[in-house]
């Protein structure tokens, strides 16, 4: 049996408060009381509660007010508001301001205690929720990589062949896939794990920068140059250096690096030394380089030696396993964060995340969830938390569904999310595991993996 959390009752009328508080001890919970808000933060300071029941209506601090700094000291308390007849709106509003429920005056102990007992199975899913999040996590992740897609699977196996070696690496794929941290994932999986990774965008800088920043200069060398720079090739010496958009380099500088894959030295700029050094290319392009070589924007001889292994990193839409998971995961960062207890999606919100086609990629998909866990006013994200331009157009995509292609679609996420486990996926819908073998039944699901544990 889930142990029961401890509830403090605040109301500044003492016959409420002596009502609650026997009505709550008789039902096993462990009580405590106040009449106003700050004698009431003096208790949340002290203990570790889980509940406060608290009037909204009070001399000096209100229920809200007692709610959102109590939630600063305690983030995962869970708050129930009391209200008259004629504050029904009022609590509506404390609702959308993170309440879990409110409770009109009179009431019977029934009430409450059916009211409580919802509340306790309601925080025993967010527990099992964030345990099972990262139980998935760990499943599927791999040197910051989080991916469960078999085009996934493939990247990092080929990451776990590829870092043993010294063999220069090309990644492909559109922007905001994720480049760089395979690139970083080849170098911490490699020899080289205790030597420098120095990254470069090729795009970020001109040519007469881009050349100084890779090679280093001597003084004097422009106008500008008042002392010698070292570059990017020597700091990432015995290491590995990461060229991002790597289609964007000049001509000019194509040379240079063409020199130092086939001599392994350079020149600084404005220097005559030359320079040894040992370092590992990796590359990364959203373009297509064979047709930049065809139309002469890049040079033949040096695609074939950045490429002597490619990985191509599939779009996010062409990998919607991934999508919950990633997202599970970015909730997780964000809301620890911004010390906000956000314990996952709606199913509504979830059906959307799946449904939009996230055209930049895993770096979008982390953007919206940062913005959703900053604005979400409850414990789960809501469909209205999210981008406009994301689920204005996930909701397109889902006119004309039917609920039960919207329930079907919902619990295979689940179940893919769960690994096939029935009972937990029974637990975070909140059914019976028989009623989800009925309804996978139904819908023509695989129930083969249906485990027997309770």
């Amino acid at each position: 049996m889930k142990k029961r959390p401890k509830i403090l009752v605040v109301d500044d009328e003492a016959v409420m408060r002596e009502s609650l508080h026997d009505w709550l001890s008789d039902a096993g919970y462990q009580v405590f009381t106040a009449e106003n808000g700050p004698q009431a933060l003096e208790i949340i300071e002290k203990e570790n509660l889980g509940i406060v029941i608290a009037d909204l209506v009070m001399p000096g601090m209100d229920g809200i007010e007692l709610m959102k700094q109590a939630r600063e000291i305690l983030p995962n308390i869970q708050v129930i508001i009391i209200t008259a007849y004629g504050s029904i709106p009022t609590a509506i509003a404390a609702m959308k301001e993170g309440a879990y429920d409110y409770i009109e005056k009179p009431f019977c102990p029934e009430r409450v205690e059916s009211l409580l007992e919802r509340l306790v199975e309601h925080q025993g899913l967010i527990e099992e929720n964030l345990s099972l999040r990262q139980r998935l996590e760990d499943r599927y992740r791999f040197e910051n990589i989080i991916a469960k897609s078999p085009e996934m699977q493939r990247v990092i196996e080929v990451i776990k062949v590829v870092a043993r070696s010294n063999a220069t690496v090309l990644i492909t794929g559109d922007s905001g896939t994720g480049k760089e941290l395979v690139a970083r994932a080849i170098h911490s999986q490699s020899h080289r794990r205790d030597k420098p990774f120095v990254a470069v965008s090729c795009a970020a800088l001109p040519e007469s920068l881009l050349e100084s920043e890779l090679f280093g200069h001597e003084k004097g060398s422009f106008t500008g140059a008042y002392a010698q720079k070292k570059g990017k090739f020597e700091f990432a010496n015995r290491g590995t250096l990461f060229l991002d958009e790597i289609g964007e380099m000049s001509a000019n500088i194509q040379v240079h690096l063409l020199r130092v894959l086939e001599e392994k030295a350079f020149t600084r700029v404005g220097g005559n030394e030359e320079i040894k050094v040992d370092v590992r290319i990796i590359s990364a392009t959203n373009k297509d380089l064979k047709k930049a070589v065809a139309r002469g924007e890049f040079r033949e001889d040096l695609y074939y030696r950045l490429n002597v292994v490619t990985i191509d990193l599939p779009p996010l839409r062409e990998r919607r396993e991934d999508i919950p998971l990633l997202a599970e995961h970015f909730l997780n960062k964000f809301a620890l964060e911004n010390q906000k207890e956000v314990a996952g999606f709606s199913p509504e919100a979830r059906e959307f995340l799946l449904r939009y086609d996230w055209p930049g990629n895993v770096r979008e998909l982390e953007n919206a969830i940062e913005r959703a866990v900053i604005l979400a006013k409850n414990s789960l994200i809501e469909v209205a938390d999210l981008p406009d331009q994301s689920w204005s157009l996930a909701r397109s995509a889902l006119q004309g569904k039917s609920l039960k292609e919207m329930e079907k679609n919902h619990i295979l996420n689940v179940l893919s999310e769960t690994g096939g486990n029935y009972s937990q996926a029974a637990r975070i819908l909140g059914i019976s595991r028989m009623t989800l073998y009925n309804k996978a039944r139904e819908y023509g699901l695989d129930v083969k993996k249906i485990d027997n544990a309770g």
